[in-house]
């Protein structure tokens, strides 16, 4: 955690109807709460909504999304917009951004369903066997080798500069898209090249053939677009089928003070099943920063 990292109790990751009701329910349980985004998600994307309880007409899904955060900003809740690089625990959590380091005491993912996988031709025949969504996890296999990282944005960026430490050669290739990155460390490779299709054998991937010949590589991170809560579960070591964050009752993932609410724990897709999903998840927060301040369990406020 950098020395200037503002303090919270809570850090919630994600502003739509699971985060920002966590949000919501942790505030008025007594928490100095932020929560973080980089974009709307697809519910902003949604022209109408016909079935959330008490709309006697239909709304957007735009709408839906800027009354909930005004709700929360009124409340108290602090919003920020950036991505989420990077998350940190040691004694809390710190999560690193693009506009800087906030830590907490608890944490919250309500980051919707994990991002499509790279349409790249042959690639995901590779995974597990040269292919890797997580530089923190498999970095240490490629110790010493070449490797590239598919991405043009900032956590391509952070992705291969966890892996500068540990490979003898880090390209990022940003697969035809110029790099949307700032601070791209002058170590590693930037290679715009479109990628036609990965190539290798039965033990593991070899190479990448591009539009300007064959890369040969030992490893490809594949890390396009920003972390989903599928990434970040990762790096943090909670349980997860491959596809969703496994979670109890109260939304607790295995990791003490780590909570996951919404489209990321699976089940029926709905901003009903998810509004719930935060409210579980705010509630039983603010339960675990009580348990640490050595306080009473926190009680909602009920009512206006």
């Amino acid at each position: 955690m950098t020395q200037d990292a503002k303090q919270y109790d809570l850090i919630v990751i994600g502003q739509g109807p699971a985060g920002i009701s966590a949000a919501i329910y942790a505030v008025r349980s007594g928490l100095r709460v932020l929560a973080i985004a980089r974009d709307r998600g697809s519910l902003d994307k949604a022209d109408k909504i016909e079935n959330y309880y008490g709309f006697v007409d239909p709304i957007s899904g735009n709408d839906l999304l800027d009354r909930g955060i005004a709700q929360a900003q009124r409340l108290g809740v602090d919003t920020l917009a950036a991505e989420v690089t990077g998350v940190v625990w040691l004694e809390g959590f710190t999560v690193e951004t693009t506009q800087g380091d906030y830590a907490a005491s608890t944490l919250i993912l309500a980051l919707g369903m994990p991002r499509r996988k790279t349409s790249i031709k042959g690639l995901d025949d590779f995974e597990g066997r040269g292919v890797s969504y997580c530089a923190t996890c498999d970095g240490f296999f490629y110790r010493g080798k070449s490797v590239a990282v598919v991405g043009n944005g900032e956590y391509a960026v952070k992705e291969a500069s966890e892996l500068k430490h540990i490979a003898a050669e880090v390209i990022i290739m940003t697969n035809g898209r110029p790099l949307e990155a700032s601070g791209s460390d002058p170590q590693m490779r930037i290679n715009q090249s479109k990628i036609l299709k990965a190539e290798g054998d039965e033990d593991k991937i070899r190479r990448l053939i591009t539009t300007d010949g064959p890369l040969e590589v030992d490893g490809v991170f594949v890390a396009e677009g920003t972390a989903s809560a599928l990434d970040l579960a990762l790096k943090l070591g909670i349980e997860n089928d491959g596809k969703v964050i496994l979670t109890d009752a109260n939304q607790q993932t295995n990791l003490p003070g780590l909570f996951a609410a919404g489209d990321c724990t699976g089940g029926l897709l709905q901003v009903a099943v998810a509004v719930g999903e935060g409210a579980k998840a705010g509630m039983a927060a603010a339960g675990f920063v009580r348990k640490l301040q050595g306080g009473r369990e926190p009680t909602v406020q009920w009512g206006g």
